[in-house]
């Protein structure tokens, strides 16, 4: 309502009342709204248009490719530190020669790490992912793995396999010793904790 008379005069038209130079604004406005012609209709039929032009066109249809194919990168890259972990603890922590693991285990676990980092602000780029195996009555840390390390981690989520009750593969049990092998159930915990927050800890199993 300031500039309503500045405009007016702009268009060459004698400077009238505030209110005066409301009230005719406001009557050419609707006028133009309801003649058949009038040229704020066809104005705004022009701007429909071209908006569904921009929207058949638009770049977030690219953005959403870009983004799904970064996620499976960052999906592949966290199953094989998964993998990498596991493989480098057999000796070490676990001590034994053949571990076991059911199909496709790491990269469903890898799926899962990355949804349970999708809410988060900065993703799976501010986790801390620390992998263990429950062994009996002992739990074995097998391996930490920062997605990013130049970001400082504000949720940690703890991995735990679980062996098997039998430690390993009765075919196998002839060619290696009995506490050579070790086998991973199918089923595994992911426990997610946020680092800088005093909630409680969510805690999921996955079969």
């Amino acid at each position: 309502m300031v500039y309503t008379p500045a405009l007016l005069l702009g268009h060459g038209m004698s400077a009238l009342s505030e209110e005066d130079s409301v009230v005719e604004m406001i009557g050419k406005y609707f006028f133009q709204l309801t003649s058949p012609g009038g040229g704020t209709s066809s104005a705004r039929r022009g701007s429909v248009e071209s908006c569904d032009e921009k929207e058949s066109n638009s770049p977030f249809a690219n953005l959403d490719a870009c983004l799904e194919h970064e996620q499976r990168l960052i999906r592949q890259d966290v199953t094989q530190q998964i993998e990498r972990c596991l493989t480098e603890a057999k000796a070490s922590v676990l001590h034994c020669k053949v571990l076991l693991l059911p199909r496709h285990m790491t990269a469903r676990v890898g799926q899962d790490v990355v949804h349970a980092a999708a809410d988060e602000p900065c993703g799976l780029r501010g986790a801390s992912i620390q992998l263990y195996v429950q062994r009996k009555d002992s739990l074995e840390p097998v391996g930490r793995i920062h997605p990013d390390p130049t970001v400082t981690p504000t949720f940690e989520l703890s991995v735990v396999f679980k062996a098997d009750k039998d430690d390993g593969w009765p075919p196998l049990k002839h060619i290696f010793d009995t506490n050579k092998v070790l086998k991973l159930k199918p089923e595994y915990r992911l426990v997610k904790r946020k680092l800088y927050s005093s909630a409680s800890p969510v805690i999921h199993d996955f079969n």
